[in-house]
């Protein structure tokens, strides 16, 4: 009893904002291209930062999980079993777990998100050798703020740089996939962007601490600039296709079995979904709820709370307002040399949802995006959409539910795309049928220009 009682423990007592000060921080991949930056951006602080190699121990991963979890939480455990039992190989005697703190965070609702730090505790633990081993995790009740993780004096920089690294990722991201289908020959594409990948690294590791984004905003102009030499110009328009879905399977190649990759072979170009759309929403959400307290509050005349939740409120509306507004400074200075598609406001993704009465935005999770998203692909000229999600997920399955008819009645294909670990023999040929189905929707209603 008392030795559960300690194991039960350790999931406050090595889960947390754990200074960073001094140890290797572990992140997992998720997006590839902003998390290399985002590592950058780390060390740049002075952090020992770097990515995991991925989904090279999925097998661990599914050993040690019963196989009802989220796909993301058996991929993520197994990233870190698999680096912690290479480090050990390596090291041998001189392998000590407290010199790591694995990165893994967390958010609120009913997404099992909120629970993988939980359960990869307890599977770690389950190893003597891995029980030092602290995970340091952020949450979205408090905005995803870094306050314990360093010194409070660079707490707001690491925040505002670490944002700025996951939108300068989505942009890159947003780059290959506007030349990628109009390449001049296979490969170009992604050769060039893996060379704009690392001149990024080095820019936010020369440059992000200081919060000198001008400086990286001209090296990004460079990269927008020379990507244009990649494209043939001869090559016909193809048919748009968005992508929407939870946010680690649309955004891990492994894991969404090289989705947009596919898409693409079979002739389409791809927009999908932003990491920054994220943040942006759970900045949105935390001041929308300080308001719904806030009201509730005033009701009942309780001064007290009525003064706190206010400041809070602000807070997360002047952090919104920010990333809003280097949002928009990072597009309109690659806009002009290459059209590359824009994010939508989450504000107006929640006036859209309000209007169509589909959803709110008060349920949470990634379904409040997906499905006004959806709508605003389909009215915007995309020719496709597509939903990623894991298999179970309930947010994502949701959507399907909701979106589905819509669709068909918006005469818009529509595709959903859940993942396990497993390969489907019929995934290909349904992507082929979309495909199709996509192209036919050009032919008849044209598509999006590459104006935002």
């Amino acid at each position: 009893m008392v030795a559960n009682e300690r194991s039960f423990q350790s999931l406050s007592d090595n889960v947390g904002p754990f200074s960073l000060k001094g140890k290797k921080v572990l992140f997992p991949e998720m997006n590839r291209t902003g998390c290399r930056i985002l590592a950058s951006t780390f060390r740049s602080f002075g952090i020992n930062a770097s990515l995991m190699e991925t989904y090279k121990g999925l097998d661990l991963g599914l050993e040690y999980s019963s196989g009802k979890e989220c796909y993301p939480c058996q991929v993520t455990l197994g990233d870190i079993l698999y680096h912690l039992k290479t480090e050990k190989e390596k090291k041998g005697g001189d392998f000590n777990p407290d010199d790591y703190i694995y990165f893994m965070a967390e958010a609120s609702g009913p997404c099992r998100f909120g629970m993988y730090n939980k359960y990869q505790r307890i599977v770690l633990d389950s190893f003597p050798e891995y029980r030092d081993l602290k995970i340091g995790s952020l949450t979205c009740v408090d905005g995803y703020s870094v306050k314990g993780l360093i010194d409070k004096n660079n707490a707001g920089d690491l925040r505002k740089s670490g944002f700025f690294a996951m939108l300068i990722g989505d942009i890159l991201d947003r780059i290959l996939w506007r030349i990628r289908p109009y390449e001049k020959e296979n490969g170009l594409a992604d050769d060039c962007m893996e060379i704009s990948i690392s001149k990024m690294e080095s820019a936010f590791e020369k440059y992000g601490q200081k919060k000198d984004f001008n400086k990286i905003l001209d090296e990004l102009e460079k990269i927008a600039e020379g990507s244009k030499s990649v494209i043939d110009y001869n090559i016909p328009q193809k048919p748009l296709i968005g992508i929407v879905g939870e946010i680690y399977l649309r955004t891990h190649t492994h894991s969404n079995q090289n989705l947009i990759r596919t898409i693409e072979e079979h002739g389409g170009e791809v927009v999908n979904a932003s990491i920054t759309e994220w943040v942006n929403y759970i900045s949105y959400s935390d001041f929308m709820e300080k308001i719904l307290k806030l009201r509730r509050d005033l009701k009942q005349f309780n001064i007290k709370n009525v003064i706190s939740l206010l400041k809070e409120a602000v807070k997360f509306r002047i952090q919104l307002f920010y990333q809003e507004m280097r949002q928009k400074q990072a597009y309109d200075r690659v806009k002009p040399l290459l059209d590359i598609e824009g994010d939508h406001k989450v504000g107006h993704l929640d006036d859209v949802l309000r209007k169509e009465d589909l959803f709110s935005f008060e349920i949470g999770t990634e379904a409040c995006l997906s499905i006004a998203s959806i709508l605003e692909y389909a009215r915007e000229g995309f020719n496709g959409i597509v939903n990623v999600y894991p298999f179970t997920c309930m947010p994502s399955t949701a959507t399907s539910a909701i979106i589905n008819p819509v669709m068909n009645k918006m005469s818009v294909p529509y595709l959903d795309t859940p993942y396990d670990s497993s390969f489907q023999p019929g995934r290909e040929a349904a992507i082929r049928t979309f495909m199709y189905q996509a192209k036919e929707h050009m032919k008849r209603n044209g598509r999006k220009a590459h104006i935002c």
